[in-house]
């Protein structure tokens, strides 16, 4: 999480030059994780980390070696500040089934309001102010999930999302309850999902009771 924090603090590490947009689109490609933009950052500043020649990596993969810098440089930062405060870095085994997964519920955790559901229309809807909104062309995602969390609200000639991370609904019901609160949520297919992911949550906790 320190890592995708600290590469969101800077500006996009990901260059697209129009003379070369094919060769770039496939060198960003290489870091696509199948859930989304968070992880394939992480993959991407996994791969400068290992890299010996950063200035030469960066140049053939197509990233702002400036801007990847300053974020390593703000990982340190925030290492530090964390370390002070006698907060334990931990992190779960890079070859545990968990580890992805652990790090999406964190992303979940701080995302919650940050979240649009896919309509049987087809569309997306952000949670609570209904925005409808479409999948920004520069996410990595091949397919559309049923729910979604974004970084950030593009307004151009359509309301897009960016930067996104698949997501379930049960971990927002779960870390999030008070917002995922079904007595103040308004009616609509929405509201229907979240009453199926609280009846799944609560079998699954007579299930372990037993």
């Amino acid at each position: 999480m320190l890592s995708i924090v600290a590469m969101l603090s800077v500006p996009n590490i990901f260059m697209r030059p129009k003379e070369a947009a094919k060769a770039a689109d496939e060198a960003k490609a290489q870091f696509a994780h199948t859930d989304g933009d968070h992880l394939s950052l992480l993959n991407a500043y996994h791969a400068y980390k290992q890299a010996v020649v950063t200035t030469a990596w960066c140049y053939d993969n197509f990233i702002n070696y400036r801007s990847i810098q300053s974020a390593d440089s703000v990982r340190e930062q925030l290492s530090r500040i964390l370390r002070k405060l006698s907060l334990p870095l931990v992190s779960t085994d890079f070859s545990s089934s968990d580890y992805y997964e652990n790090i999406k519920r964190c992303l979940a955790a701080g995302l919650f309001m940050q979240v649009a559901h896919l309509q049987k229309q087809g569309h997306y809807l952000t949670v609570k102010d209904h925005q409808v909104v479409a999948i920004h062309p520069s996410c990595v995602l091949d397919f559309k999930p049923p729910w979604i969390l974004f970084q950030e609200f593009v307004l151009t000639t359509r309301n897009y999302v960016r930067t996104l991370t698949n997501c379930r609904l049960e971990w927002l019901v779960e870390l999030a309850p008070y917002y995922y609160d079904l007595e103040n949520w308004p009616e609509g297919e929405t509201k229907v999902e979240l009453e199926r992911a609280y009846r799944r949550l609560m079998q699954e906790a007579s299930r372990n009771r037993k």
